[in-house]
């Protein structure tokens, strides 16, 4: 009776590590196909122009990293996919609304968070007034809150204790609002490169579009470096109406 039990244990387990592995090997062949499949969206990604200007090999960086994270491979390839998407296809389009930024600018913040270390302070908020009629409506320029956001973890010190990122949106009474912070790097190879083309790219392009309803300050406190945005959107549409565009 014993040995009856045992060989039924034995099958039951030898049943058990069979479905672990083929569920195991599934899961590997998902994520190879997904890992694949974005691969090559990422080399076939060109972003000439100014109203797109991102280089596709900080997303071969990211995809490595997510690579060498195993426990947040699928949370972070799905945020990349969204990430990729809207740079391949919103970005193509003159405006999107400002709900559709903010969201991509958040998964655009959770893939970034691979690289930094668990001790690193890092907060994220969103202040959205309920009742925006804007807010919902194509009239915000895509990816306007990218070189912000990427200038901010370019310059920080991501293993460092005493360092923070701090980004908040907010959206009220019609203007969109952007405020990014990080405690400035010691490291000198970071400090030489504090002057980059996406600060100057970003100017450029409010000019272009939204002449004088915008307002970019960028200032340093403390080590501290701020910039805060604001774009007036119910001003730029009404002259927008009023110019018949």
């Amino acid at each position: 009776m014993l040995g009856i039990i045992c060989i039924i244990c034995l099958i039951v387990g030898i049943f058990v590590l069979f479905v672990k592995l083929k569920k195991a090997k599934s899961e590997k062949q998902e994520f190879e196909e997904k890992y694949n499949s974005l691969e090559i969206k990422v080399n076939g990604l060109k972003l000439e122009t100014l109203e797109s200007k991102l280089n596709p090999h900080l997303f071969k960086n990211i995809l490595n990293s997510i690579q060498s994270h195993a426990y947040q491979t699928y949370h972070a390839l799905d945020k990349l996919a969204n990430v990729l998407d809207y740079i391949l296809y919103e970005s193509q389009k003159k405006f999107v609304s400002p709900s559709e930024e903010i969201e991509f600018a958040l998964n655009l913040i959770e893939i970034n968070k691979i690289k930094i270390s668990p001790l690193f302070e890092l907060k994220v908020k969103t202040k959205i007034k309920e009742g925006e009629l804007l807010y919902e409506q194509p009239i915000l320029a895509p990816m306007i809150s990218i070189d912000l956001i990427e200038n901010a973890f370019k310059h920080a010190d991501l293993k460092s204790s005493d360092a923070f990122i701090s980004i908040v949106f907010e959206f009220k009474e019609s203007c969109f609002y952007l405020t990014v912070s990080n405690k400035i790097s010691d490291h000198k190879i970071l400090k030489k490169d504090r002057s980059g083309l996406g600060s100057d790219t970003l100017e450029q392009r409010l000019k272009i579009i939204y002449n004088n309803n915008f307002k970019l300050d960028k200032f340093v406190e403390d080590d501290v470096y701020i910039a805060h945005l604001k774009i007036d959107l119910l001003e730029y549409k009404a002259q927008m109406l009023a110019s018949g565009r």
